[in-house]
């Protein structure tokens, strides 16, 4: 057995089709563990496979619908008898302002649909995600459950503060979960990325979005990634970065960290 000991254990990522989601799924299938991909695209993700490596059970899955996110569960443990890790992960991100002087009620100002939307995912998402997998867990009285946050979070950002707004329940419902769960064995944590490498999700309309809310041109918001002035360590981070961090939490090398949140941001802070 290797050193983190997930060598057949289970373990549902949520979004991992592409981004940072994949990267942490990888990092579990090379490590053994087996994992479900459950994600909205149409077509499964392919992951490299090694020698050593877990199998992977894809399942198209909505998170903000209970019956599709309870079924995803359900298939998850009939395949493989029982559930070790839920990685909250699904989200998503629209910049917009809560007002704009230059465009009310614009493309770029806060509307209740883009609300509704980025709350529905990143929170309701999380919810229905842990507690139909909290109840495996707490019935195994083992697992645990991490919770997928941001800098932004910890931090705030402009342009995108109702993404950080969510973030920062997330981490809100890691405390509260890890004082519920705990005593049923169900450890509970969280993990907060920085700047990150550049991935497919970093869309040109995503770009041009943030670019508007801060008053910069797409160019200027490139820029500024590559600077990196405001991380101490100097540069983006890696998405097997995250990977590494949940794959360790997950273990049971991390059995008394519990109702934290960790920052896989290089040291960047509003300083």
């Amino acid at each position: 057995m290797s050193w983190l000991g997930l060598e057949g254990k289970t373990v549902i990522v949520t979004g991992a089709a592409s981004g940072i989601g994949k990267a942490v799924a990888e990092s579990f299938l090379e490590n053994g563990a087996n994992v479900v991909v459950a994600d909205m695209s149409p077509n499964p993700p392919e992951f490299k496979k090694g020698e050593g490596c877990g199998e992977v059970l894809y399942i198209k899955t909505d998170v903000t619908d209970r019956a599709s996110v309870e079924d995803m569960t359900a298939k998850a443990k009939e395949r493989f008898g029982r559930i070790d890790c839920m990685v909250n992960n699904a989200g998503i991100n629209l910049p917009c302002l809560l007002v704009d002087p230059n465009d009310p009620k614009g493309k770029y100002e806060l509307s209740e649909s883009i609300y509704d939307k980025v709350v529905n995912v990143n929170l309701k998402g999380v919810v229905l995600c842990a507690q139909a997998a909290g109840r495996i867990m707490v019935e195994q009285g083992s697992g645990v459950i991490i919770n997928m946050s941001s800098e932004s979070g910890l931090e705030g950002s402009e342009g995108q503060s109702i993404y950080a707004a969510t973030k920062n329940a997330v981490n809100s419902f890691t405390r509260s979960w890890a004082k519920e769960l705990g005593k049923s064995g169900v450890r509970v944590v969280g993990i907060a990325p920085g700047i990150m490498e550049a991935t497919g999700l970093r869309t040109l309309a995503y770009e041009e979005a943030l670019a508007y809310t801060r008053g910069i041109t797409v160019d200027d918001l490139r820029k500024g990634y590559e600077s990196t002035k405001t991380t101490p360590l100097g540069r983006s981070g890696h998405l097997f970065e995250v990977g590494d961090a949940a794959v360790f939490l997950a273990s049971k090398r991390a059995s008394y960290i519990h109702g934290v949140t960790l920052n896989v941001a290089g040291g960047k802070t509003r300083g």
